[in-house]
This record gives structure tokens, C-alpha cells and sequence, in this order.
């Protein structure tokens, strides 16, 4: 039984996990970061105890503390449900079991949650969402888009795709999307024609290895370098 999810639901990933799925150098944790569509992840607020800073985007944003704290209950219930049904397509090993997912996860949205209201408060947290950002161009160096392009095929089109990420390389000079599967656990099938439209528009995007593995074969990502550099 496949992963299935009627819409886009808050779950959130940790510190470790954006280093390792995209791939994210000392020197790339120095630079201008904006993370799209990043959801309860606790990357912004871990960055923000190392002296980083990060800047997240998602419409979640515009919720209340409270709401957003309800919000994950629900999700984390429904997506917990899942796995357990479909934990044979998992690689159990940096994550060992259904029962240390659960503690990964409610952790990593804990700490979001806990940084949230401070967060929002000094911009870190911008309530938006794809396709229009609401920055200048080439506000950021790089933008991180963790768990939402690609992986909601059914759900978004190969031209909102495309539409999105033209938009991420009008915003910054390169952009990182993992994973490249859909939430079915095969390749999706929107990666081959964007990345030919991308190219075609002048960008350089590129399928790379990451050093990630938690749907069994999922280590890859996207890394597009934006051809108005």
C-alpha cells in the first residue's frame, strides 16, 4: 500500500537531514538561505542556535501557535498510520525504527514550534507561498525545497512545477530540490521535462547524489543553477 495524501500536510524534518539530503557544505550554511515550503522543520530554528540564519517560507506561517501545534497532531497521527503500513518501503538504519521516526519527528516539530513566535517576529518566518516570493531578485544565494516539489506529483502539475521553479531562480542563484519521488515511492514523472524546460530557459540543473537514503531509493537531488547568474 502506497503513501496517499489528499493535500500538502505539515511534517517537519530535522538539522542532520537538510545537511544530508541537500548535500549542504560548512560553506553553504554561510550563505544566504531560503527554504521554500519548509513547513514545521526545525532547520531555521537549529540554524539560529548555530549563529545562521535562515529565512522560511509557507503558508502554514499564518497560523497561530496553537492552530499550527493542532495542526501537527492531526498530521502526525495520519502520517504515522502510514509508514507503519508502508514500513517496507523505508531503509531502516541513521532512522532504526516506526518508534524512532515518531521521536525524530515530534522532536524536529517541537523545536519549530517552541522558535516559531520569536521567529515570525524577526522575519525568519514568512507566512507565503509558491509561485510568487515575496523578495527582490536574487535576495538569496541558495533555496532548499525539502519534501513538497516532486513529491506531490499527483497533486501539482509539470508546468506549476516549472512555474515554481523559475520563480526559486528568479529569488536566488541556485536552487536544491529533494526528494525526486513522488509520494507513491516511484521517480516522478514531472523530473524529465522540467529539467529539459529548465535547460531550454538558459538554467543548468543537474540530477546529484546526496549522501540521504530514507524511501528506499531516494538519493538524489535536484540542483539547478540559475542561467541569470
Amino acid at each position: 500500500m502506497a503513501f496517499v495524501l489528499d493535500e500538502v500536510v505539515p511534517w517537519g524534518r530535522n538539522f542532520e537531514e537538510y545537511v544530508a539530503m541537500f548535500a549542504l557544505a560548512p560553506a553553504d550554511l554561510e550563505r544566504r538561505i531560503l527554504g521554500c515550503a519548509d513547513g514545521p522543520a526545525s532547520f531555521n530554528a537549529e540554524m539560529h542556535g548555530r549563529g545562521h540564519r535562515v529565512v522560511s517560507l509557507d503558508p502554514l506561517y499564518d497560523a497561530s501557535p496553537d492552530e499550527l501545534a493542532a495542526r501537527i497532531d492531526t498530521t502526525f497521527d495520519k502520517v504515522m498510520t502510514q509508514a507503519h503500513r508502508n514500513r517496507d518501503t523505508f531503509v531502516w538504519q541513521n532512522i532504526r525504527s516506526i518508534e524512532h521516526l515518531g521521536e525524530i519527528r515530534r522532536a524536529a516539530m517541537q523545536t519549530f514550534l517552541a522558535d516559531f513566535p520569536e521567529g515570525l517576529h524577526a522575519g525568519r518566518y514568512v507566512p507565503a507561498a509558491l509561485p510568487e516570493l515575496p523578495f527582490p531578485d536574487r535576495s538569496f544565494d541558495l533555496i532548499l525545497c525539502s519534501h513538497y516539489l516532486f513529491l506531490y506529483s499527483e497533486q501539482l502539475s509539470a508546468d506549476e512545477h516549472l512555474t515554481d521553479l523559475e520563480e526559486m531562480c528568479r529569488v536566488a542563484g541556485e536552487v536544491r530540490i529533494y526528494p525526486l519521488q513522488a509520494l507513491s515511492g516511484v521517480p516522478s514523472p514531472h523530473v524529465e521535462p522540467v529539467v529539459a524546460a529548465l535547460g531550454a530557459r538558459g538554467h543548468r540543473a543537474e540530477i546529484m547524489p546526496v549522501d540521504y537514503q530514507f524511501r528506499r531509493d531516494s538519493r538524489t537531488m535536484l540542483r539547478i543553477l540559475s542561467g541569470a547568474r
